[in-house]
């Protein structure tokens, strides 16, 4: 057969899937398979939208670390700065 009917699968992948739908089938029952499929993509859809919230806040993190490094920077310039000493004369009163 073609790989292209097969995606990339071997004759013993193939066997493993094919056994184990067979073995998901005698346990569930047929008319108990909807659900099943059905628990299984809300569990899915639940854990990709779980997993883009986290790249979510993990992005605003990153936002706000860069902000606070500039920042930090920003005082480090400041403290470098030497600072301007103002020279005080008296005057000699005669």
């Amino acid at each position: 057969m073609p790989q292209a009917i097969l995606l990339g699968l071997g004759p013993g992948e193939i066997i493993v899937i094919v056994i184990a739908a067979f073995i998901v089938l005698i346990i569930f029952g047929p008319k108990n398979l909807p659900k099943l499929g059905k628990s299984l993509g809300k569990g899915i859809s639940g854990l990709r939208k779980g997993m883009s919230e986290d790249e979510d806040k993990k992005e605003d993190n990153d936002e706000e670390d860069d902000e606070i490094v500039v920042e930090e920077e920003d005082k480090k310039e400041e403290k470098k700065k030497p600072a301007t000493k103002k020279k005080v004369v008296k005057k000699k009163s005669e």
